[in-house]
């Protein structure tokens, strides 16, 4: 089983970028893919989560409004839309799956972690 983060890089503040997940060897249908990110000398936070079922979507104080995540189930893949883009997002960004179908932005409850894919926005 795997998941595979990408799209992370260099940017400005105010600009924007676009992460993808790729999930596959799963026995299972998916069920709640979620982003986090982990700041130097930070703990891992919550970004924001979709359930694969309906669509539901969750989003931490820090980024609602400006980051927007969708699911390509063809594609089984998940990706964050990072808009207006603040130094404060600087951070390795990872994605995670659950078990579950519930959505959350609690580390706990998911089961599965990819490897981080780094974001900086420089000032």
């Amino acid at each position: 089983v795997q998941l595979q983060a990408s799209g992370g890089g260099l940017v400005q503040a105010g600009g924007s970028l676009k992460l993808s997940c790729a999930a596959s060897g799963f026995p299972f249908d998916f069920r709640t893919i979620a982003w986090f990110r982990q700041a130097p000398g930070k703990e891992r936070e919550g970004v924001s989560c979709i359930a694969y079922s309906d669509g539901s979507t969750l989003y931490s104080n820090s980024v609602r409004g400006r980051f927007i995540i969708s699911q390509d189930k063809i594609k089984k893949t998940v990706s964050l839309e990072m808009n207006n883009l603040e130094p404060e997002d600087t951070a390795v960004y990872y994605c995670a799956m659950s078990k579950g179908l519930l959505i959350s932005l609690e580390d706990h409850y998911y089961d599965y972690w990819g490897q981080g894919t780094l974001v900086t926005v420089s000032s």
